[in-house]
């Protein structure tokens, strides 16, 4: 049975009934249908969550299918609750971009997934839509003041305008656009462009806000450009953030749903790790430890984006402690590393998997930097023979590095308990992040910190561009805040055709956006780009939905 047949065929339980598993009272949840519901901020317990145990879900650098990172994240919900641990998930929202692409949808897999499965990965309950209206009513405003102070000469500079629109597609004829065309009645013409919704600093705020006010607060600080007297430009000078805080009154709230074994997940924002900050929202983490004394959560592709996000931004600002940290390794992975080649990561080649170990050497590494315990979970594929299995489990015990076997898709939660077991360990020894970097330290030096001690790089350099633009973010006064640094998920390097564990190569920073109101800095490495495109046979060609609304070909 495909995910989807899986997902359909289950059975699913009421929310209210989910809810009232976790101490919620079904008074008061906002209902989104029978099996979807939004969760009241006022649940946010401050005592309990400081009891209540973190663990983060990271991964190796994937290949283009992925390593089952959210699977992983699902299945160990279900292990911990079968073990007798109240334990809750945390999770992302899928971007419509990937589910249309090549990546599908972000529900988990075979028997570790979260449902409505449909629902979940095809809107959900609206969050990404009002997330893209909030970014574009803004853009909206901005042309609106060009366009009614054109005549008299704009205190804002349509040269100098930094923010763009955002659109929840792979769409890369978007990527650069010219609007106002069409006579003087249609707005000043000037060169814009398109974001995806889950890259927009809209997205980013919402996931890192506490509140409603803060989250007007931070809208009110995004940079939008600047004046004919090179003066900054917030959106709070433009009166806009109140407008735009008022579209995100229930997108705020984080979401209820459930696993195929009825145990409760909080799915809230989407944000992507490769060009984004790739955590959920501090919100649903905070509500998922109020309610469970385990929280599983995940973080984008690997240690060097969501990881290194998750620490270094995430729990910086939420005041988060997480007390373990799974990494995911898959054999294929390792296989792809070892070889550079997807035909040798889909076949038994023990060979091919030892060369790859030093991608996985690099990741742990990386996790160590930030002083919390690791259990390594051998994702097991159908296909994966034993011996590969037994080279890894081997290779990590002679290293003194704790590991298992993840069996989550094919058996569930009864295929995490060892995991789970092993977690729960982890977890008993109190620790603290250790940060990557201080605050006060300039751009450059937070760059060069994350460069040469995640990605392995021997040095850091800036096109024209990007110089000018930490020109700017020195003049405002942003040098330090943290640092989100936009770049391939392919390759711990900005050279997607680098795999295995490149050393000593030069990270090339090519321009700046400047995300004051989400409160970091983004440097963009190499051709990274932040509207995807489609390939070139999309999941699209598989989708398709029947006369009783029964939808196909969803992944």
């Amino acid at each position: 049975m495909t995910d989807l047949e899986i997902a359909q065929s289950a059975e699913i339980l009421p929310i209210g009934l989910v809810a009232v598993k976790i101490g919620i009272a079904p008074d008061t949840l906002e209902f989104y249908g029978k099996y979807k519901a939004k969760l009241p901020l006022s649940i946010i317990d401050e005592k309990k969550i400081a009891k209540s145990k973190l663990v983060l879900v990271t991964a190796i650098t994937p290949t283009p299918m992925g390593e089952g990172k959210t699977t992983v994240t699902i299945g160990l919900v279900d292990g911990l609750n079968k073990i007798g641990k109240n334990t809750a998930g945390a999770l992302r929202e899928p971007s419509l971009g990937p589910v249309f692409g090549m990546k599908g949808g972000a529900a988990g897999g075979g028997q570790s997934q979260v449902i409505p499965m449909e629902d979940i990965n095809l809107h959900f309950t609206g969050d990404f839509a009002a997330i893209e209206k909030a970014n574009n009513l803004l853009s909206a405003v901005i042309d609106n003041e060009l366009y009614f102070s054109s005549a008299c000469g704009s205190s804002l500079n349509p040269n100098e305008i930094y923010w763009k629109r955002v659109f929840d597609m792979n769409d890369r004829a978007l990527r650069n656009i010219v609007i106002g065309l069409g006579g003087p009645g249609n707005g000043l013409p000037r060169q814009d462009g398109f974001n995806i919704t889950a890259a927009s600093e809209i997205m980013a705020i919402l996931c890192l806000s506490k509140d409603i006010e803060d989250l007007k607060n931070r809208l009110g600080n995004v940079f939008v450009g600047l004046n004919y007297d090179k003066k900054p430009v917030f959106a709070r000078d433009l009166n806009a953030e109140g407008a735009m805080a008022a579209l995100l009154k229930d997108a705020i709230k984080p979401n209820l749903v459930q696993t195929l074994e009825h145990n409760p997940v909080i799915i809230h924002g989407g944000p992507f790790a490769n060009i984004a900050q790739g955590t959920n929202s501090i919100l649903a983490t905070k509500t998922a430890m109020s309610l469970a004394d385990y929280v599983i959560t995940e973080a984008g592709f690997a240690s060097d984006l969501g990881a290194e996000k998750f620490f270094d931004i995430k729990t910086r600002a939420g005041g988060l402690h997480p007390q373990a940290v799974v990494l995911v390794v898959t054999a294929r992975a390792l296989k792809y590393h070892g070889s550079g080649s997807m035909d040798v990561a889909k076949c038994k080649n023990v060979e091919a998997l030892k060369k790859g170990f030093e991608n996985m050497d690099k990741h742990i590494e990386n996790l160590q930097n930030f002083g919390i315990p690791i259990v390594v979970a051998i994702n097991k594929f159908i296909n994966d023979s034993t011996e590969e299995i037994t080279t890894i489990i081997d290779y990590l015990t002679e290293k003194g590095i704790e590991c298992e076997v993840s069996e989550g898709w094919a058996k569930g939660g009864d295929g995490m308990t060892k995991l789970a077991e092993k977690v729960v360990a982890l977890t008993e020894s109190r620790s603290e992040v250790k940060f990557l970097y201080d605050l006060d330290l300039s751009v450059t030096e937070k760059v060069d910190i994350i460069a040469k001690k995640i990605y392995g790089a021997a040095e850091v350099e800036y096109s024209q561009q990007a110089r000018k633009h930490l020109k700017l973010i020195n003049d405002l006064g942003l040098s330090n805040l943290p640092v989100c640094i936009a770049k391939t998920q392919k390759s711990l390097s900005d050279n997607p055709a680098l795999w295995g564990r490149p050393r000593d190569f030069v990270l090339n920073i090519r321009e700046f956006e400047i995300a004051a109101g989400a409160g970091f800095i983004i440097p963009i490495a190499g051709d990274i780009i932040r509207m995807p495109g489609l390939p070139k046979i999309p999941a699209i060609m598989s989708i398709d939905i029947d006369n009783d609304g029964k939808i196909s070909g969803l992944f």
